[in-house]
């Protein structure tokens, strides 16, 4: 029996959350939070490497033994684990905890244990799992290799330097073919997203889950790589010098560990070349108020918001405060004071780094996501104080992004919030993208200003006559989806099929545009 497997029964037994082996020191089990010793003596780095070789798969075993780190899911007569390795300052450590989705598994019939006598560092071949039964990651190997290494395709590799060299070849390709998002999934080639259409990049052989787990974890910071143990996915940002940023998730799936890489330029993107109007861009001289920027995932709204703080970073003498998880855009300081916090490194939630924000003397705050009561609530008690926020939602329109805002609260909280709205609530900026005439993508933009029409009908819970007020204030500036979308088309920047795909009220949409001479074949 493997010696791992004794401190694996105690772990079991005393219902620890992991087993901690770190070179050095005394092994630990983690219980309720709190670590409680399991050996009278600090480990040394042979017999950290000895308890793990000992369980690991091939691939694994070769990676440690070559003193690299590598995950791997070990099952034995006690439960099924999860063991993930990292070398700190040439020190091993390794955090072993319960796999529940093989847990699942084996207690219900549908997994088999594969046995390793304890000599067996590097078995010659693993068990063959049962026909029904699901291929462990470790078993994955690449649907294709190409004959010889030309430097352009990925394949397993060794070292955690030729792991970023070929992830930042990825990402260069993916800049200089100008996509928005780069896929990483096992058995496939990497993909692109490229003017909102997905792409396999030709002539690239399929990505194995040793060489796209070391990818991923070769930029990833230690906390992250900790979250992305405990929780199999994680947010963090990648910085490439000369090329830009990258907002990365990393994440286990079906077939083992996949990522997306979103590209943030590395220069800030301008309202003028955003195209943004001239009404939107006086709401950055507001001295307080709340401001939305809203839309699906994917929809733009963070470049917005960047070049939003960017017209205030070049007009006005205020000390910023951005709130993110993880930090997009980067603004150097021109004539403002720009502090920018990340979430779950600079500060442990949205909602605590808000409420802390104000005894930082701030004038203008972003908060990157509001994702939950109490930091909706902040927000709207910030705005009232005498602060201009900006901040984000989900949501597709701007009538509904007030109703969802008021939804949120429990019903004897409504009307109070109501009140509270009807008087902080600036602007609504709802957007959408579209495929762009030519190539490349455009936004189309709904945009709802606070009037005192506009306030008594949130205040009467009236919500719902909005949109007949923003059709008929035009001339202040409001536009709603179809009119923006109607004024692409006659810019001649998306094509008339593509507005209907967009537009959530497609009747007058249509209308409108064969009051335009235009024929409409794809509303039929």
């Amino acid at each position: 029996m493997p010696q791992l497997d004794r401190l694996l029964s105690a772990m079991v037994s005393h219902r620890a959350a992991a087993l901690r082996l770190r070179e050095g020191e005394l092994a630990e089990f983690e219980i309720d939070g709190v670590p409680r010793p399991v050996t009278k003596a600090p480990l040394t780095g042979p017999q950290v490497l000895s308890l793990l070789t000992e369980i690991a798969p091939p691939d694994a075993a070769a990676l440690l033994a070559s003193g690299q780190p590598a995950d791997f899911a070990y099952l034995s007569d006690d439960g099924a684990f999860t063991v993930h390795t990292t070398r700190v300052d040439g020190l091993w450590r390794a955090r072993v905890t319960i796999d529940e989705g093989r847990e699942r598994q084996r207690l219900t019939g549908q997994y088999r244990a594969i046995k390793r006598p304890v000599e067996a560092v590097e078995p010659a071949a693993p068990a063959t799992p049962a026909a029904e039964a699901p291929a462990p990651i470790e078993a994955l190997a690449p649907v294709a290799a190409a004959a010889e290494d030309d430097g352009d395709t990925i394949r397993p590799f060794e070292g955690i330097e030729r792991a970023r060299a070929a992830l930042d070849a990825l990402l260069r390709s993916m800049v200089s073919k100008y996509a928005s998002d780069l896929h990483l999934r096992c058995a496939q080639p990497p993909i692109l997203r490229l003017h909102g259409e997905m792409y396999r990049l030709p002539g690239e052989a399929p990505l194995d889950a040793a060489a796209l787990d070391a990818m991923v974890r070769s930029v990833m910071p230690e906390r992250n790589r900790r979250q992305y143990a405990a929780s199999h996915d994680t947010d963090y940002a990648y910085e490439l010098p000369g090329v830009g940023r990258f907002r990365a998730n990393a994440l286990r799936e079906r077939l083992g560990p996949a990522a997306v890489f979103r590209h943030i330029p590395a220069s800030v993107v301008t309202v003028e070349q955003m195209g943004i109007s001239p009404e939107v861009q006086r709401l950055c001289q507001l001295t307080k108020g709340l401001v939305l920027v809203t839309g699906p995932t994917g929809s733009g709204k963070s470049t917005t918001l960047c070049a939003l703080i960017d017209l205030v970073n070049r007009s006005r003498t205020d000390h910023v405060i951005t709130i993110e998880d993880p930090i997009e855009f980067v603004h150097a300081a021109k004539k403002c004071v720009i502090t920018q916090r990340q979430v779950g490194v600079h500060t442990d939630s949205f909602k605590t780094a808000l409420r802390a924000a104000l005894r930082e003397d701030p004038d203008i705050i972003l908060v990157g996501e509001l994702r939950d009561l109490e930091t909706v609530s902040i927000a709207i008690e910030t705005a009232e104080t005498g602060h201009l926020v900006f901040g984000t939602l989900h949501t597709s329109t701007a009538a509904s992004t007030v109703d969802r805002i008021i939804d949120q609260f429990p019903a004897d909280r409504q009307a109070q919030i109501r009140v509270m709205l009807a008087s902080s609530l600036r602007a609504v900026i709802s957007q959408t993208l579209c495929k762009k005439l030519g190539g490349g993508r455009v936004a189309a933009r709904e945009v709802l200003l606070t009037t005192p029409a506009v306030s008594n009908l949130i205040r009467e819970g009236k919500t719902f006559q909005i949109p007949t007020v923003m059709q008929t204030s035009r001339r202040i500036g409001m536009a709603t989806l179809n009119d923006a979308l109607l004024d692409l088309v006659d810019g001649a920047l998306i094509d008339p099929a593509e507005g209907y795909a967009r537009s959530l009220e497609k009747a007058p949409y249509v209308a409108a545009l064969k009051a335009r001479g235009l024929d409409t074949p794809f509303a039929e």
